[in-house]
């Protein structure tokens, strides 16, 4: 039997779980000479190790960097393409200001959450492996349940949504081409549920990496991948400002009357349901939360977790407002009333298709990344889950040697290669039958931003600091957790109206495009 990854807990040996003496004796005999100083700073523990932290795991080697590569590929997804829509559904004034807004809430519950990876002492108090632990550890009770099904179930519709935004990329390439071998004489309409099939797989192989720590490559292939795409949106959108010498568009957004590219005319009532989609859209575009704590957990001390999580989220939630308010506004400025739900799509196929497809193959990849990146915490909860539960069942427990040429030793779990299957399995499956992006994004970005995003991370940070009620900093986070409620509150009430509409013209598994 091989030793636990990061994602299991202790060592199993026929049932007995092993307490890692031999890490403990290791502990206890390598001190590591240091200066009182830094004594005090790093780890006051006298059992502190080169080789281990100090809750006795393999020193952890995150650093700013990776932690800013993991966070700009959860961040900059598939949402940065539904801004230009969710602008032009607002208006010159409404949509950047929301856009803002919710990256300065990001960046607030960001910052609180960080302090929330240690019970106590922000340096030597006990970690918090997951958000769900945070929450344990802080708040206790039903409040862990209510987290563990609202984080879980929406890093299951991301992977969803991701599937669909990876399929409509996937087919832009294959219709560029097909334009431009027929001169746009052929239309070139095509099912989605191939592609999604194809991208089920690579995300069934990318799946089997055992452990969150040992994706930081993907995150920045990933990450550079999500500026290459933006930056093509950015230049496009730009390109065709200068073309038309004029920036569309109007203040309050799209105007009631309008035409669609359906041929529906938008009334006050559809106006009204896409205005609250879009702060569905803008949410999603910011989703990160659920996955701050197990990112912070990969970050090497000193300095202190908090202290390198905080610079790291204020830089990548900085860089990404940038470029989001630059494709977003670039978009709205390109196509104005009637700028598409995905922004490569409103460019069309036939000038420049190289350049697209070069974009639309950046996002596949960043996707095939981000998915990982959002749905590693969930494999790792069931599978440490099912570890406790049957600790006997080599079938669980048990990890095999497979060599493989120019990779070396690859340890193969059959629950985590079986699990991970069938949920890549469902994900695609049900993208397969819900395939309208903009809706899916909204009722995402509705469903997790308030209580993920806002109301957890202020309540635990309340518990830890031991803010008085009817204070002045009480009444200040409950008014802005309050706020945040009814905007979630609105945006999940127009997505579901959109799901609706659709529905009235969709077929099951017979969508193309």
């Amino acid at each position: 039997m091989l030793a636990r990854s990061r994602t299991l807990p202790s060592r199993i040996h026929h049932g007995a779980v092993e307490e890692r003496h031999d890490v403990r004796h290791y502990l206890q005999v390598e001190v590591q000479p240091k200066t009182q100083a830094e004594t005090e700073a790093i780890n006051p523990l006298s059992n502190y190790s080169k080789c281990f932290d100090d809750d006795g795991r393999l020193k952890r080697t995150g650093t700013f960097w990776t932690a800013t590569a993991h966070i700009i590929t959860a961040v900059i997804g598939s949402g940065v393409l539904s801004l230009a829509w969710a602008i032009a559904q607002l208006g010159w004034v409404a949509g950047p200001a929301v856009l803002i807004l919710f990256a300065l809430v990001n960046i607030y519950t960001s910052n609180l959450l960080a302090h929330c990876y240690r019970a106590g002492d922000p340096v030597t108090g006990q970690r918090n492996y997951t958000y769900m632990d945070a929450v344990k550890a802080n708040l206790g009770g039903r409040k862990v349940m209510l987290c563990g099904l609202i984080q879980y179930l929406n890093l299951f519709g991301i992977a969803i949504g991701y599937t669909i935004a990876a399929s409509v990329s996937m087919m832009a390439i294959k219709r560029s081409n097909c334009f431009h071998k027929s001169g746009g004489k052929d239309p070139c309409h095509m099912s989605s549920n191939g592609y999604m099939i194809t991208f089920g797989i690579i995300e069934v192989l990318f799946s089997q990496i055992p452990d969150f720590d040992q994706v930081w490559w993907l995150s920045i292939v990933a990450a550079i991948m999500s500026f290459t795409y933006s930056s093509v949106g950015l230049g496009l959108g730009l390109g065709k400002v200068a073309e038309s010498g004029k920036f569309k568009g109007s203040l309050m957004g799209i105007s009631i009357g309008t035409l669609t590219k359906a041929g529906t005319t938008v009334t006050a009532t559809e106006k009204m349901w896409r205005s609250l989609q879009a702060l569905g859209a803008i949410a999603f575009a910011y989703s990160f939360s659920i996955i701050l704590i197990e990112i912070q957990d990969t970050i090497r001390s000193p300095p202190a977790e908090h202290k390198t999580m905080k610079k790291a989220t204020l830089f990548s939630i900085s860089v990404t407002t940038v470029f989001y308010l630059l494709c977003g506004c670039m978009g709205y400025a390109s196509f104005g009333d009637l700028a598409p739900g995905n922004l490569l799509t409103g460019f069309g196929f036939y000038n420049p298709y190289w350049l697209l497809d070069i974009a639309n193959v950046a996002i596949v990849v960043h996707l095939v990344g981000a998915y990982q990146v959002f749905c590693q915490p969930l494999f790792a909860f069931i599978e440490k889950w099912s570890a406790k539960k049957w600790p006997k069942s080599d079938f669980v427990t048990a990890e095999y040697d497979i060599p493989i040429p120019f990779f070396g030793i690859y340890q193969l779990n059959l629950f985590r290669l079986v699990w991970r299957t069938i949920f890549v399995i469902m994900t695609t499956l049900i993208s397969m039958l819900l395939p309208f992006f903009n809706d899916v994004v909204g009722i995402l970005g509705a469903f997790g931003f308030w209580p993920l995003t806002v109301f957890f991370p202020i309540e635990m940070y309340i518990s830890q600091k031991k803010i008085a009620p009817w204070t002045s900093r009480w009444v200040g986070l409950q008014i802005i957790s309050v706020t945040c409620l009814f905007i979630s509150i609105a945006a999940a009430v127009g997505s579901f109206a959109g799901v609706f509409l659709d529905l009235k013209t969709y077929k099951p598994f017979k969508t193309s495009y």
